[in-house]
């Protein structure tokens, strides 16, 4: 193997690399084609309807054929669906890797859409009269503190009771849909400011979603920054590997501990405010069966249930895996009854690798 070729699979994401270029090269061979609508850009870049023109004179709209994983509007779904996870995914390792665990973070996002939807349909177009820029900063304030508040209940909990995190955040993952429920009266909420809305959906090319984008590459930049380059982050992998050791170390494991939860509900709460401007509503229902997709990107991107291992790149990658599984399923025709089951299975695959990676490490070291 060419040396340049070997350095590059010592990266701990060069296998999640693999595994995106294999499945997008089964989807691309195996998804067909499908007939739609062609544009073109005009000179002032709005996107209009081609049309031909037969020999009777009568202008018939043009369609032309795509494959249906390998062109620019699904990817670029592919790509906004993505972001949603893969913040909250972030989160989500940053918790796994100190050994904990966040059964709460759908309802978390759903908790805090419904507050900062309250908010900005209160001060919005249907509401008390407010400047449109300062509704919409107010309701973005209100997701933020909901999320940072719910993780702080979470890891305060945690550490006041010493009960394990599955059960404190089972518990919560009640608690906060049930909040959200009664708030709402399990009714939608939409009537936001016009600007929010214009914002977050800001488009470009052909249907690509730039803003959730752009926050999705901010928070694993700042995660890669919080793990690797700062001793609070050094901090989170100690205590994750051996939180005994840890402590007897001088460092203050609980302290880090409320933090990590503080930052899962963080980014639980950027993904409410990218949601509130995408869809312009929310409901208490919002973010159901988030738990599952956001642990298994996390797992999947190389987070080790056990802790003390991971990477915010990894999990963003792995978010990447787990939508481009989702997307398959549609693609291929496959009965959506079956995502569940598939992503599981996946879950289970990568938790099974993990302990057969962890057992050939150890078994490595007695050798040694």
């Amino acid at each position: 193997m060419p040396p340049q070729l070997r350095q590059l699979f010592r990266f701990q994401e060069s296998g999640l690399l693999l595994v995106i270029l294999v499945l997008g090269v089964l989807l691309t061979a195996f998804a067909g084609t499908v007939r739609t609508p062609k544009f073109e850009r005009t000179a002032d870049g709005a996107r209009q309807r081609v049309f031909t023109t037969d020999s009777g004179g009568n202008r018939n709209p043009a369609f032309e054929e795509k494959n249906k994983f390998l062109n620019s509007q699904n990817l670029a779904q592919l790509a906004k669906d993505t972001s949603f996870i893969a913040i909250m995914a972030v989160g989500m390792a940053i918790v796994i890797i100190s050994g904990g665990i966040d059964l709460s973070v759908g309802s978390t996002y759903a908790l805090a859409s419904v507050l900062g939807a309250m908010v900005l349909h209160h001060f919005g177009p249907e509401g008390t009269a407010l400047a449109p820029l300062a509704a919409c900063a107010l309701g973005v304030l209100v997701c933020l503190a909901t999320g940072a508040l719910c993780g702080l209940a979470n890891g305060s909990l945690i550490v006041a009771l010493g009960v394990h995190p599955f059960i404190i955040t089972l518990g919560s993952m009640a608690i906060l849909r049930g909040i959200a429920f009664v708030a709402t009266k399990g009714q939608s909420i939409g009537g936001f400011p016009a600007d929010l809305r214009e914002f977050v959906r800001f488009e470009m090319g052909n249907g690509l979603s730039v803003v959730p984008l752009l926050v999705m590459v901010l928070v694993t930049a700042l995660g890669w920054i919080y793990l690797s380059r700062l001793a609070a982050g050094r901090r989170v992998y100690a205590i994750g590997g051996n939180e005994q050791a840890a402590r007897f170390s001088g460092i203050r494991v609980g302290r880090v501990k409320l933090g990590v939860y503080v930052l899962a509900g963080l980014a639980a709460g950027v993904s409410a405010v990218l949601s509130l401007g995408y869809y312009g509503a929310a409901t208490s229902g919002d973010g159901q069966g988030y738990e599952l997709n956001v642990i298994a990107a996390a797992v999947v991107g190389g987070c080790s249930l056990t802790g003390g291992r991971g990477s915010a790149l990894g999990v963003v990658l792995g978010a990447l895996i787990i939508q481009m599984i989702a997307s398959g399923i549609v693609i291929l025709g496959i009965d959506q009854n079956y995502s569940q089951i598939i992503i599981g299975a996946v879950v289970i695959a990568a938790v099974v690798l993990d302990n057969v990676n962890t057992w050939l490490a150890k078994r490595r070291l007695t050798r040694a």
